[in-house]
């Protein structure tokens, strides 16, 4: 939209802004909105460019894995068996179309559910402050903006409250910078140099400002630089480097297997070369996981729609697997432990005056941000959006009679100093005139209102308010008036202290050090937050969990430690007489924080394991995660402020709350809670910690099969019988009936006991030594056992001996055995064959469980996995019984006579591994 005006936005008079942007103090009307909407497209950039699919599906060809099933086939080539080489190369194509696949799901699923959160702007429309999607602004609308806030579009400042922008993702300057609505005498200068502009993609880092839209999508500064972000290089995740070590580790067995076959069976053995070759590529590809990759990327798209079914909105799906091994939760407690709904309780006065009573709550509700309206249709004729605390604060003040929409214009706000963490108060002037019951009308018609926590607004006070006037504090009363915040503060409530100033001279134009003095309290204000019912449950399971659980909050510390007690974070002290403090045992305040050494801190929290944090600063947070990961801890944070971003980012997994979070925040966060819930947290823990046990399952049950194929190689050289499989049979396993199968596995629900198990220390490796023994020195061995035990007893029936067997491995390996000979080595082949493939169902159900019996989880439901042991059964009949598939995978429908016989290896294999299993608990 081009600017009706010959000067530059910066540099217009505020009265001259509305009128080049053709709107209204008011904002635009919805039909006017609507209109430019349509004219001029919705504020959003175009998608970043990616990597094109062709690109994207070849990746999928040429990874470590791939390249070596690439020279396995050329390999196979080389040999003289072109079709192998041509069939090795075919899964090639096939597994890296079902990987592409996979990880394109898994793309689009992660937009899917990142866009039911759309960021959201307050905006004025109509006349009236909205709520719309950053996405439907265009230039002329009135943005309301506060801490926190995400820019969505280039503005021109026209009120600005201490307001400072963070631009580093245009500058990369660390350090806020002051915003104001005066105009600019330069002609010519950078937009992100002009201090009354605020840009698309920056930040409000403190303070509010209203400000009208002059440029959208790619028109905005950050528009014609967005392209830089679509080349920055995606750093490598902790789960991928785990699968890439588990992928060189079996990569390098099979190489080393493989080369020493092909060195014994020549110079032992005296093979033909090229024929050792054959068998050194069938040990290759035995052991290769063909399948393991997509089957990583499915489990995790699995476990992060489940997890947003719970209202875990997942946006970095490495994050599930970290989740799994977090040993600490640091949470906020408002709107985290706590219900978020604020509601005033109780009032404190110097003196009980129904007078001093109104005035306190009109005070609280004019020094708020807080929006009321009239609801006639609803139960509650108030409501008020906004902040929790200022919204109760101005309810209670509306159901008092006190203060409604139209008073709140009868005291025009002229100045604010917006609340901040480390000063813990807000102030405001406003203008009235005529007197309020209570105070007498000043000459300048200007009140000075402070809010804020107890201690820090009592400092600055040098009165109070009784119903014959400000008295002066003494001693003694000030000393009442902190053992009345610290007797509410010890029931849970959160108190606020109201304070005012009137004075002689124009308040509005004195400095912030000099407008907050002096100022004579009015009383506390009791509010309460309930805790949330399912909290409780969740903080034992946390304890059960092995997971330390540590409330960090800005709240004062008798409120903390109360509701710490009230949902079984801290146990009920033993003596309950009233103090003046929190305990300081448990509960470690900001001030006592800032007073103890790196190691110190180190020390206390390794060992004490319940703990809370209070009256703490943003940059205390960051520095208790620090604290932590440095002992070895694997920490999540939850945080909702422009503050807390910091943290979140140091943390091994940021969680943002998504109802009442900042835009910064979520941002910064790799999950974003719904619900705003700490047990949602909880449950993503238990999901996370599936998703590292679902991997070691499936991983199990593909290095058990890979054993179980590359031993008939082995066996063939070591005792100089014929191979028992066929490279073909090999890759019909792998890919053939057991991927889906695998994929169950990778379905499985979390298991209950998965959350009475400690966590899982960090850097500990996903194939670790119980893994590999469990899968090639348990089930692989009786695996392979049965396979070479079936095939050596299909010769034994025919009446071929051990030694007679010996004597007709050269004859089938050159083929030159007899008719009779040959069809009797495909049968056993197929029976080997069938072997595997009925064991491989026993191995399955054996997996579903690293502790708990396989037969009894044959209650438990999972249609994935059921569904993949029927597309193995269909698989195998399709194999032996449709000719030309048969004749491919040198397999014949005779095997199926064995079928009783085989129904015994699942059975054994599944008794033996829950005999182990036994055992190991014993």
């Amino acid at each position: 939209m081009q600017l009706t005006a010959a000067k530059p936005i910066w540099a217009l008079p505020l009265e001259e802004v509305e009128a080049a942007l053709q709107t209204t103090p008011q904002g635009l009307s919805s039909g006017e909105a609507q209109r430019r909407l349509e004219r001029y497209g919705a504020n959003r950039l175009p998608a970043q460019r990616r990597r094109p699919l062709l690109l994207r599906f070849t990746d999928q060809l040429v990874h470590f894995m791939a390249l070596l099933l690439w020279v396995a086939g050329s390999l196979a080539f080389i040999a003289g068996v072109p079709q192998l080489g041509w069939a090795i190369w075919a899964v090639i194509l096939i597994n890296g179309v079902f990987s592409f696949w996979q990880e394109f799901k898994a793309e689009r699923t992660l937009q899917a559910l990142a866009e039911h959160l759309p960021q959201q702007v307050r905006v004025w429309r109509d006349g009236e402050l909205q709520q719309l999607t950053a996405d439907q602004l265009v230039c002329g609308d009135r943005l309301l903006l506060e801490e926190g806030d995400q820019i969505p579009a280039d503005c021109r400042l026209m009120e600005a409250h201490q307001l400072y922008v963070d631009l580093s993702v245009l500058t990369g300057e660390s350090l806020p910078v002051a915003r104001s609505a005066a105009p600019l005498a330069a002609a010519t200068m950078a937009s992100r140099d002009c201090s009354n502009l605020l840009l698309a993609g920056c930040s409000v880092a403190a303070g509010r400002g209203e400000a009208l839209v002059y440029a959208t999508a790619t028109e905005t500064d950050y528009g014609q630089v967005a392209h830089l972000s679509a080349n920055t290089a995606r750093t490598t995740s902790t789960l991928e480097v785990q699968i890439q070590h588990i992928v060189h580790t079996i990569t390098l067995i099979a190489l080393s297997t493989g080369a020493l076959t092909f060195a014994i069976s020549v110079l032992v053995e005296r093979m033909a070369p090229l024929e050792s070759l054959l068998y050194a590529v069938g040990i290759i590809v035995g052991f290769v996981p063909e399948g393991l990759l997509p089957q990583v990327t499915l489990t995790l798209a699995l476990n992060t729609q489940r997890m947003a079914r719970r209202q875990a909105l997942v946006r970095r799906l490495s994050a599930v697997e970290t989740l799994g091994s977090v040993s600490v939760i640091c949470s906020d407690k408002t709107g985290t432990i706590t219900q978020g709904r604020m509601a005033v309780e109780e009032l404190w006065l110097p003196q009980a005056d129904p007078a001093q009573r109104q005035l306190l709550l009109l005070a609280a509700g004019l020094c708020s941000n807080a929006r009321l309206e009239h609801d006639t249709t609803s139960p509650e004729p108030w409501r008020a959006s906004g902040d929790p605390t200022e919204t109760a604060l101005l309810v209670a003040a509306a159901e008092a009679g006190v203060i409604h929409g139209e008073q709140q214009r009868r005291f025009p706000r002229l100045q604010e100093l917006p609340f901040d963490s480390h000063r813990r108060r807000m102030t405001v002037v406003v203008a009235h005139d005529e007197p309020i019951q209570g105070l007498p009308l000043t000459a300048t018609g200007q009140l000075a209102i402070t809010k804020g926590a107890p201690l820090e607004v009592l400092a600055l006070c040098e009165a109070w308010l009784t119903p014959t006037g400000p008295s002066p504090l003494n001693a003694a009363q000030r000393q009442r008036a902190i053992e009345a915040n610290n007797s509410l503060a010890a029931r849970g409530f959160r108190v606020i202290a109201v304070a005012l100033r009137q004075g002689s001279e124009p308040l509005q134009s004195l400095p912030a050090e000099r407008l907050e003095t002096g100022l004579t309290l009015v009383g506390l204000v009791a509010l309460y937050d309930p805790p949330r019912r399912e909290v409780g449950e969740a903080i034992r399971q946390c304890r059960q969990a092995g997971i330390k659980v540590t409330m960090v909050t800005g709240d004062y510390g008798l409120t903390a430690e109360a509701i710490a007690q009230q949902i079984g974070l801290l146990d009920p002290p033993a003596q309950q007489e009233p103090r003046s403090g929190a305990d300081p045992v448990r509960v470690i305040e900001g001030a006592g924080l800032s007073q103890i050494s790196d190691l110190q801190l180190r020390r206390l929290l390794k060992y004490r394991s319940r703990l809370v944090f209070a009256r703490m600063a943003p940059e205390q947070k960051l520095r208790l995660v620090q604290a932590y990961r440095d002992l070895g801890e694997v920490v999540a944070v939850t945080g909702d402020g422009v503050n807390d971003a910091p943290a979140l980012r140091a943390a091994d997994v940021g969680v943002a709350m998504g109802k009442n979070g900042t835009d910064v925040a979520r941002e910064a966060a790799d999950i974003v809670l719904l619900d705003d819930n700490f047990a949602t947290i909880v449950a993503a823990v238990g999901f996370g910690r599936g998703v590292v046990s679902n991997i070691r399952k499936f991983i199990t049950y593909i290095l058990v099969a890979n054993l179980s194929e590359a031993t008939p190689f082995l066996a063939m050289v070591a005792l100089r019988i014929p191979a028992a499989l066929t490279v073909m049979q090999i890759l019909a396993v792998d890919l053939g009936t057991d991927v889906l199968p695998a994929l169950g596995l990778g379905a499985e629900l979390p298991e209950p006991g998965l959350m009475h198990q400690p966590p899982r220390r960090r850097g500990a490796p996903l194939l670790d030594r119980s893994v590999m023994q469990r899968s090639y020195l348990f089930l692989g061995v009786m695996e392979a056992g049965l396979a070479m035990a079936a095939y050596l007893l299909v010769w034994q029936r025919a009446g071929v001996g051990f030694r007679e067997l010996q004597r007709l491995a050269p004859q089938l390996l050159h083929h030159t055995a007899s008719a009779p000979v040959q069809a009797l080595q495909l049968q056993a082949s197929s029976v080997a064959f069938c072997t595997i493939v009925f064991c491989q169902v026993g191995v399955l159900l054996a997996c579903r469980s690293e502790w708990r019996s396989g037969l009894g989880m044959l209650q438990v439901a999972n249609p994935l996995l059921w569904l993949g042991l029927l597309s193995e059964g269909l698989v195998l009949a399709a194999l032996l019984w449709i000719p030309p598939v048969a004749r491919l995978f040198a397999l014949v429908p005779s095997a199926s006579q064995w079928f009783g016989v085989l129904w015994l290896a699942p059975l054994l294999i599944l008794l033996a591994d829950d005999a182990r299993k036994a055992a190991l608990r014993h």
